[in-house]
């Protein structure tokens, strides 16, 4: 009899005779214990195929069911999501849908859920999002849900995790659910994220992001862990009627005499340490070519000072935290989200201004108490360096102010997408605050290459 178990993340599939020909690359024959075994990841390709083959085989790896609940209160959809949806379904339901922040995605994982109705797990980056996937799905169907991540474990039909839990548990959770949602999906390519998808044999498996690329490039993987693009539509494409209309303003200051002389200073030392070493930082391996040969000498440990001190004065210059101050007066009626590269920026703007901060050294219970002020309003800002790129749902939040940051394409547009949650006749603004005549222009001009920004 041939069968088909679940074992630790891989297949078994025991009863065939190593020359049987047919089954997807992925199933090879496993010597030390005489049968075929693939990742978790090619079971419906392996169940195809031995269909395909007429060949009768006990499926002893499947451990996840139908569902018997369905949604207490289904919200009209809108047009886009009908289509993404109906696009994922002609693929067979696998594959990565692109929309902005803001636009509905979690809406549409409902919607894919009800359509396939089998046991389902949300997997996403951190465990504000896993907070805010537990009390959607609670609401939406109004049954228990399971937490694996922040120091619990439970699990039922509808469970949520981290990525980092998905990855630690997935060869236990790996047969128990027919559908995965990957949410901001962008994270799964990562080295050990994307044993998370190996090891599960969920046929059904939706991706949602709204920036799919990543700089190593990586994001290649998705179509193989998750399955191709499906749908995509972007900011621009849904500004006005669905997200909030916006408009950005990069506003350029000056740094004093002061910092001009020290910046000048630091940069020197940087680069003539990296002309003196012929190393190219944009090119392949640079940075990393800087660093090692930085770690060897008194010389190099100063170059890196120097980078990083030409680095602060950029993107911390006093011109910036004044321009700062005048945003938060004429903004005084608005919901305003403070960015910054750095927690020490990020403090300092705290200082200044009297107003709450959020790193990822901020507990939880108190992140959730300065997120639910700002929501109600007795908060108007709040500072933050990375950790609120991705998970706050705030949908008054109409301004954004970014004081410095990283030249991720993601990153910047993720900042954008914090504010465009549609509500009533708002109008959002972006700042984008640049220290001219430093290397924070070339930055800031890479960050804006996204049809968000033209």
């Amino acid at each position: 009899m041939v069968s088909l178990a679940f074992a630790g993340g891989t297949l078994l599939l025991k009863g065939l005779p190593l020359a049987f020909e047919g089954l997807p690359v992925a199933c090879q024959w496993d010597h030390r214990i005489g049968c075929f075994r693939a990742p978790g990841l090619a079971y419906a390709d392996l169940v195809q195929a031995l269909t395909r083959a007429q060949i009768a085989f006990e499926d002893q790896a499947r451990a996840y069911h139908k569902l018997d609940v369905s949604l207490r209160a289904v919200p009209e959809p809108r047009p886009f999501q009908n289509e993404a949806l109906e696009a994922w379904i002609g693929a067979r339901g696998r594959g990565v849908v692109v929309l902005p922040t803001g636009s509905g995605k979690s809406h549409l994982a409902l919607m894919a859920i009800e359509n396939r109705r089998r046991s389902a797990l949300i997997v996403a980056p951190t465990l504000d999002l896993v907070r805010q996937w537990y009390d959607l799905l609670r609401h939406s169907y109004g049954t228990e849900i399971g937490v694996v991540g922040g120091g619990e474990y439970s699990v039922h039909p509808f469970t949520v995790t981290t990525y980092d839990s998905a990855y630690l548990h997935m060869d236990q959770l790996g047969a128990r659910f027919g559908l995965v949602v990957f949410d901001e999906c962008h994270h799964l390519p990562g080295v050990a994220f994307r044993l998370a998808a190996r090891f599960c044999l969920a046929p059904y498996r939706l991706g949602l992001t709204a920036t799919p690329e990543r700089a190593d490039g990586l994001h290649a993987e998705l179509k193989e862990l998750i399955g191709p693009v499906v749908y995509s539509k972007g900011i621009g494409e849904l500004s006005g009627q669905y997200l909030s209309d916006y408009q950005t303003q990069r506003v350029s200051v000056e740094l004093s005499a002061e910092e001009r002389n020290e910046y000048e200073s630091e940069r020197a030392v940087y680069l003539g340490f990296l002309r003196a070493h012929g190393i190219r930082i944009v090119g392949p391996g640079g940075w990393k070519q800087f660093i090692r040969r930085a770690a060897g000498s008194a010389a190099g440990q100063r170059a890196l000072q120097g980078y990083r001190r030409q680095r602060e004065l950029a993107f911390a210059a006093s011109a910036k935290l004044d321009y700062v101050g005048l945003l938060l007066t004429a903004h005084r009626l608005d919901r305003i989200l403070i960015f910054t590269q750095d927690n020490a920026t990020a403090h300092a703007v705290s200082r200044r201004f009297l107003i709450p901060v959020i790193t990822h050294e901020t507990k939880l219970k108190e992140r959730s108490e300065i997120l639910e002020r700002f929501a109600d309003g007795r908060y108007n800002a709040v500072a933050t360096s990375k950790v609120l790129n991705e998970g706050v749902d705030v949908p008054d939040a109409n301004v954004a102010i970014v004081i410095s940051g990283s030249g991720s394409v993601r990153e910047h547009v993720q900042r954008l997408g914090r504010i465009l949650r549609r509500k009533g006749e708002k109008r959002a603004t972006l700042y984008e605050l640049i220290t001219a005549g430093t290397s924070e222009t070339g930055v800031s001009e890479r960050r804006r290459e996204h049809e968000a920004y033209r």
